[in-house]
């Protein structure tokens, strides 16, 4: 943020001192720019996966209490994270227009900075998860020990594969984890060979693992389906800053006196969050828990299967709007000229809210379960795995834009989304995404079914 902040008050110097002249170059001014952005997606691409499992492990598991206030953590962190939202686009963006880009970068420079101090300044009153060593070191461990006892027969009884005795893991400050059945080949990698039954402790980490060892890799894999069907959500989730702005700009914005900006509109899904995360919270989750006898109400997959199904809603309301735009314009005979059609964009309210809805389940149920489910020693490593299904996103919503005009655009059609809204089928491209997102629900739901929780021993 400090070079950001440094590239916007280079421009402001004053050039007349020739010194001054090469470090305030518009060039050089890219070059500090540029490395700002580098610098900020780095930090918060190493953070945020960070901050989500650290501040989890603040709550004991083996307490009632604050297990369920652990599930509050997680609703409430993404409240912070979409209020912040909200006034970085509304607020800062305001100064950024009216008092400059100076102001702007200023106030979040020292937003940070006060955040990095408050993050020390609580360190005493932190609770360290114990480092357990390279969990990527681990996972290779048990494919290479795996391997070479391929052609090794696994013994009838799971007790004789190889564990540390007592309660104790070999792995520092992480449970010990019950063997599953399953994905046997990796139970290989716990053979205990006839050479050293006596001593396993004396081979090495490539050559035979614990139990536990073996059972995170498992988790990781048995977590891959549920992880691939929120993809194609991340995918639609991304239409919120693509298409539906795209949609808004060719609808009337005016209410009264008033302009809404198309891409301003977006803020409506911020607030359906904040406003929703309190309600699930304080009301729903008692009413759910007068039915499951949870104290968290409902399971995270169970939460993300609902958001599933209302970002699925989203894009059949898009559609629904979509099509009742293109029929007002057809009607006033817009259709070769780009210009905005006499519908309120209002009517893109409901499509935001149930986007915002399926952020509330989906995304905060997809980090509780991966907290929940992975190992002690792996969090930070699986939430950082989590987050990845939103670049996952991104590149599938790319790929499949990049294919619709190939396939829609033939025969001197326009396609579904050319340039002129007005001559395309948006709605179609809608209706296609709402139906892919029932298929991922189907599947979502088959994988979630068939999924095995994680059965951990405490020490």
């Amino acid at each position: 943020m400090m070079m950001l902040l440094l590239s916007a008050a280079l421009q402001s110097i004053s050039t007349s001192p020739q010194a001054w002249i090469v470090l305030t170059g518009p060039t050089s001014s890219q070059y500090i720019f540029f490395t700002g952005l580098y610098m900020v997606a780095i930090g918060y691409g190493a953070q945020k996966p960070c901050v989500l499992s650290f501040g989890a492990d603040q709550f004991d598991d083996t307490d009632e209490v604050e297990r369920t206030k652990k599930s509050s953590f997680f609703n409430w962190y993404y409240f912070t994270i979409n209020a912040a939202s909200l006034i970085s686009g509304t607020i800062i963006v305001w100064v950024q227009d009216h008092q400059g880009w100076v102001w702007g970068f200023t106030i979040s420079t020292l937003f940070v900075a006060l955040g990095a101090c408050t993050l020390f300044v609580g360190s005493v009153t932190y609770r360290f998860q114990k480092p357990g060593g390279s969990p990527l070191a681990r996972v290779c461990q048990v494919i290479v020990a795996a391997t070479r006892n391929f052609e090794k027969d696994l013994p009838c009884d799971s007790s004789a594969l190889h564990e540390c005795l007592g309660q104790a893991s070999a792995i520092q400050g992480s449970r010990k984890l019950e063997h599953t059945a399953g994905l046997k080949f990796f139970d290989r990698a716990a053979i205990v060979t006839l050479s050293g039954c006596e001593s396993p402790r004396q081979l090495s980490a490539w050559e035979i693992c614990t139990v536990t060892q073996v059972e995170e890799l498992k988790i990781l894999i048995r977590m891959l389906p549920i992880w691939s069907t929120v993809i194609l959500y991340s995918t639609v989730q991304e239409h919120m800053f693509s298409t539906f702005i795209e949609q808004g700009m060719v609808m009337e914005k005016h209410v009264g006196s008033f302009e809404i900006p198309a891409a301003s509109f977006q803020s409506v899904a911020v607030i359906s969050v904040l406003l929703l995360i309190p309600f699930y919270g304080r009301v729903l989750v008692p009413v759910f828990r007068n039915f499951t006898g949870r104290a968290t109400g409902i399971t995270p997959l169970q939460r993300m299967g609902v958001g599933l199904f209302f970002s699925m809603l989203s894009m059949m309301s898009a559609a629904a709007v979509e099509s009742n735009r293109l029929r007002i314009a057809h009607a006033e005979g817009l259709v070769h000229r780009e210009v905005a059609v006499p519908m309120s964009i209002l009517w893109q309210g409901p499509q935001y809210l149930l986007l915002g809805a399926g952020e509330v389940f989906t995304n905060i149920g997809l980090s509780e379960f991966f907290y929940g489910e992975s190992p002690d020693s792996m969090r930070s490593l699986c939430m950082a795995f989590s987050f990845a299904n939103i670049s996952a996103g991104n590149y599938l919503n790319s790929f499949i834009l990049s294919l619709v005009p190939v396939f829609t655009a033939r025969g001197g059609s326009p396609g579904w989304i050319p340039g002129n809204l007005n001559e395309g089928h948006l709605d179609r491209f809608y209706m296609m995404m709402a139906g892919l997102s029932c298929l991922n629900l189907l599947a979502f739901v088959f994988c979630a079914t068939r999924y095995t929780n994680v059965k951990r021993l405490h020490i």
